[in-house]
């Protein structure tokens, strides 16, 4: 492929019908988003039921529930709904008494919470490149970073393939590091076999709206060390011990420890309770996504240049994503274009955190994690939602075919 600008909409007439001016070009009025939050099974009813319940404040009959759920599927010893996944990743940090000073390694190709929520407590992060392949944090490079000062290795299981955990444990063990796993997008997958969100000391779980599983907005903290739980429950309830109140181990409850408010409403448990009990049905549909665009692209993406997810086989994936590695950045840009051009929502993922302001203010500089700089410049998501369906993955695979034709065109200088 050669270099190519993004397609031009200057020519269409704007239309309240069709941002653009897409009907003017004769496309379909529907447009195809990245992302579509769906109702899947009884949210409605629960969310009602608990507000008939009348606990709508967190630790409801809901709660609980999604917790028994969470520890049953993940073989976790202690699930503690929160807030999100951010606040799940802030509590971590807390219970592993993150100081300043201290060092955590972390992929450069992550969310911001993964790394912020331990910056929060004066720790400096320790940025590493991913593997070429799963684009996962590169274990060969993981034990060159560990210091003194190191204290936790953060793993993040991007787009729900596993992290090399047998690995990353080994080294965590010979250093006396703790392992922490950002599981947001890897809820039932697993790793030769065993749960992720399973392997590190502490595990976190997102519940936003463009999660497999969501209620907005939500997440879960996984305990795996059991020595962690009284005091995540403190943690989790500002800081007092009103757990054990409310379980009758104390008789009154006070201020104890540092914490904040990291509790979520019932009525989110409720509606995302509903979500778990319909998972093998979520997820057929999403796995029904994934491997149709993997098996009708494969031939397209060979001739393009273009990359395909790689899941290793000892991996068994969660379908989180679909993404696409263009040959180059201008390409992946004129992609995204000309995919919204004919209303299809295809979208870039993480920037370096390195790079970032807050990055290069701890040192982070071009050339620091040459994978994750060229990574993030190539790849765009392809849309993935728990009701897409066959017609819509069929429009999307023939416009994406269809960019194709429209390069060649536009490099022969005869715009489409």
């Amino acid at each position: 492929m050669s270099k190519i600008d993004p397609p031009s909409t200057a020519d269409a007439t704007e239309s309240p019908h069709a941002p653009g001016g897409l009907e003017s070009l004769g496309e379909r009025l529907t447009a195809i988003p990245f992302n579509r939050p769906v109702l899947s099974g009884k949210e409605v009813d629960y969310v009602l039921d608990a507000i008939r319940r009348m606990h709508i404040s967190g630790d409801g009959y809901y709660t609980k529930a999604c917790q028994a759920f969470l520890e049953q599927e993940i073989c976790v010893p202690k699930v503690l709904l929160t807030t999100s996944c951010t606040h799940a990743l802030e509590m971590c940090a807390l219970l592993l008494e993150i100081r300043p000073g201290d060092e955590v390694i972390v992929s450069s190709f992550t969310f911001t919470s993964t790394i912020n929520a331990f910056v929060l407590r004066g720790a400096i992060p320790r940025f590493i490149d991913i593997s070429p392949d799963t684009l996962n944090i590169d274990p060969r490079l993981v034990e060159r970073a560990i210091t003194q000062r190191t204290r936790a290795i953060v793993v993040m299981h991007y787009a729900g393939v596993a992290c090399e955990m047998d690995s990353i444990l080994a080294i965590a063990k010979a250093h006396q590091v703790s392992i922490v796993e950002d599981n947001a997008h890897g809820l039932l997958g697993r790793y030769k076999g065993k749960p992720l969100g399973s392997f590190g000391a502490l595990a976190t779980q997102s519940f936003h709206e463009t999660k497999n599983f969501t209620c907005g907005e939500g997440g879960a903290l996984l305990l795996n060390d059991t020595s962690l739980v009284d005091r995540a429950e403190i943690i989790r309830e500002k800081g007092t011990d009103r757990s054990k109140f409310f379980r009758g181990q104390v008789d009154k409850y006070s201020w104890v420890d540092l914490g904040s408010s990291y509790l979520p409403s019932d009525v989110l448990a409720a509606y995302l309770l509903a979500q778990f009990e319909v998972k093998d049905r979520i997820q057929e549909v999403r796995r029904t996504a994934w491997q149709t665009y993997s098996t009708a692209l494969r031939e397209w993406a060979t001739d393009h240049g273009v990359r395909l997810p790689f899941v290793p086989q000892h991996c068994e994936q969660a379908y989180h994503m679909f993404y696409l590695l263009m040959p180059s950045s201008q390409e992946r840009d004129a992609f995204i274009a000309y995919m919204k051009r004919r209303r299809i929502s295809c979208v870039f993922h993480y920037l370096p955190l390195h790079l970032s302001n807050m990055g290069r203010s701890f040192g982070g500089a071009i050339g620091d994690c040459p994978v994750t700089e060229d990574i993030s410049d190539r790849l765009v998501r392809l849309p993935m939602y728990n009701n897409i369906g066959a017609a819509e993955l069929n429009e999307v695979i023939s416009v994406a075919k269809d960019f194709s034709d429209w390069t060649t065109e536009h490099a022969h200088g005869h715009p489409a």
